[in-house]
């Protein structure tokens, strides 16, 4: 690495640190004084506040490390072009491009960081800090009935498969009153009822199991095929994962309030493939959800590119405008994004266009005002 590249990263990354830590407090500030009531009507104690704000950090720093990044290279940029650095730099026969390449690396290694954290991390640390939140709420349960849903109903359009199931537990995947229906290729159709169902040996193992077929004739009721204690169905190719990410999707396509939130790829890409044609309003919410978050990790490299025309300007200017251009020009960026995503999943722009229009449009206009600097 060249004696410019150390020098120009040591100038990003310590103002880098700073504006991640004072972005992160005030985020945290902010939204306790947002949700201190219900926190307070939770009757969650001052060390489970710290812990619920500790488990839900991964969550913010996405949110925080594209405006913090933003800031710290208005902050470096400006700095070097006030002290006539980039001119001396350029003077050498070193082009903005490549003094801009240390840059670069730092936006591609915090776009990796916060792909990581929204795939990884952020899923966990949300539903983690939803349970430290009920703590109080629901401590009359014990934690076996807390990973128990009732009632569970969800379908494979893929293999032609509907599941209800009446507890199903999160943590050992084990069914109680699991009834299974699916189609054969020749039309007719079977129902498989059970008391118990478990995964063994990673296939679906149904215990004191009934299966029914259809009648001879479309007025007759069900005629029973067999009965049998142990059941096994390697046909059957639902993981538990898969479950609980339809369990996910089909609760935020069921709830307006929860459309807005984002998913993570894995939950997305399993419910294409239980669902391959689904309804023409999710299919829109489902694409431009997948492309907005294919898009979020490029993000960091589209503020580098924002950053340089508007922070490598040779002109004597006070540090603090780059604190003025990095709100204006982050609000501008969230507002575009939003937009984008309300558009596509409105059906109003293609979901592609609607997940990637805000880095589209600033990394054009980055790209084009960086080739206008002199």
């Amino acid at each position: 690495m060249r004696l410019l590249d150390r020098y120009l990263l040591r100038e990003l990354l310590v103002p880098l640190a700073y504006c991640l830590a004072g972005f992160l407090i005030f985020w945290i500030a902010f939204d306790l004084f947002d949700d201190l009531d219900t926190l307070q009507a939770n009757r969650l104690s001052a060390v489970e506040i710290v812990e619920y704000y500790l488990v839900k950090t991964p969550e913010f720093l996405v949110v925080v490390l594209p405006i913090a990044l933003l800031l710290a290279l208005l902050y470096s940029l400006s700095n070097h072009a006030r002290h006539q650095e980039i001119t001396a730099i350029r003077a050498a026969g070193v082009s903005l491009w490549r003094l801009a390449l240390p840059y670069f690396g730092v936006g591609l290694s915090a776009g990796l960081v916060l792909f990581a954290f929204n795939e990884l991390w952020v899923p966990d640390s949300a539903e983690r800090a939803q349970r430290i939140k009920q703590r109080q709420v629901e401590q009359e349960k014990t934690p076996a009935e807390r990973e128990k849903v009732r009632d569970l109903a969800f379908r494979n359009a893929r293999d032609g498969r509907t599941w209800h199931i009446g507890v199903y537990d999160l943590r050992t995947s084990e069914m109680l009153r699991p009834e299974v229906i699916w189609t054969l290729s020749d039309g007719s159709q079977r129902w498989l009822y059970a008391e118990r169902a478990e995964r063994v040996g990673g296939l679906w193992t149904f215990y004191d199991a009934r299966e029914y077929r259809d009648g001879p004739s479309t007025n007759s009721g069900l005629v029973p095929s067999f009965r049998t204690n142990v059941l096994a169905r390697p046909q059957f190719t639902e993981t538990p994962d898969e479950i609980r990410s339809e369990m996910k999707i089909s609760r935020r396509l069921g709830s307006r309030r929860e459309r807005n939130a984002d998913v993570p790829l894995t939950e997305i890409l399993d419910y294409l493939r239980f669902h391959p044609n689904p309804s023409r309003t999710d299919r829109y919410w489902l694409h431009t959800k997948l492309h907005g978050r294919l898009a979020a990790p490029w993000t960091c490299v589209v503020v580098v590119l924002i950053a340089l025309p508007f922070g490598a300007a040779v002109a004597r200017r006070n540090v603090f405008v780059g604190v003025a251009s990095s709100i204006v020009i982050g609000f501008g960026y969230f507002t575009l994004a939003q937009l984008g995503i309300a558009l596509g999943t409105g059906g109003q722009l293609p979901a592609w266009l609607g997940g990637w229009l805000a880095n589209l449009a600033f990394g054009l206009l980055g790209l084009w005002l960086t080739a206008r600097v002199r």
